[in-house]
């Protein structure tokens, strides 16, 4: 359904938010790949994983955003994106806030991290869900690539975090 609504409007940002929401469907996949093996080999695998598709899609963005922000390309209206956006913001901090309650309980950072990448989630819904209202209300169409680079940050930012987390737990050991 996000799909359709992404290329009915052509929007970066709700192709963005659909790209974000399949490294969380992948991410889940990994920490369940990652619990039936809870080794510190596989934890880390697990977390490389999870922080390249990060990475990927912080560079699509970003490429994406450029082009949109260079051309002055317009995307059209999204109700549907309205929608869709603002139920997956509610579905996702309610989720995110079980898994990092259930990975804390675990003492399980992939699972910690997953409830994060889960928040990033629900605020990046947001932040999606803002720029598809200013362009749908005030006509802002510059609010769509901007909320697409809000994206870009958070990728970063969790990429970088993950990627300190291992080097610390590397000179740990």
């Amino acid at each position: 359904m996000l799909a359709l609504a992404a290329l009915a409007a052509q929007s970066v940002a709700l192709a963005g938010f659909g790209l974000d929401s399949l490294i969380e469907i992948g991410a889940s996949v990994v920490v369940l790949w990652e619990l039936s093996d809870a080794s510190e080999n596989r934890r880390a695998k697990a977390l490389r994983l999870i922080a390249a598709a990060f990475i990927a899609l912080a560079i699509y963005l970003a490429v994406q955003t450029t082009a949109v922000l260079v051309t002055g390309y317009h995307p059209h209206r999204s109700q549907l994106g309205i929608a869709w956006c603002a139920a997956t913001a509610v579905a996702m901090f309610a989720l995110a806030f079980g898994k990092r309650r259930t990975g804390t309980a675990l003492n399980n950072p992939v699972l910690v991290t997953e409830g994060r990448v889960t928040v990033i989630d629900a605020l990046l819904a947001c932040a999606v869900l803002l720029g598809l209202v200013l362009d749908d209300v005030l006509g802002w169409w510059w609010a769509d690539p901007l909320a697409g680079l809000v994206i870009v940050y958070y990728a970063i930012t969790e990429a970088r975090s993950i990627y300190t987390a291992l080097r610390a737990a590397a000179t740990s050991t």
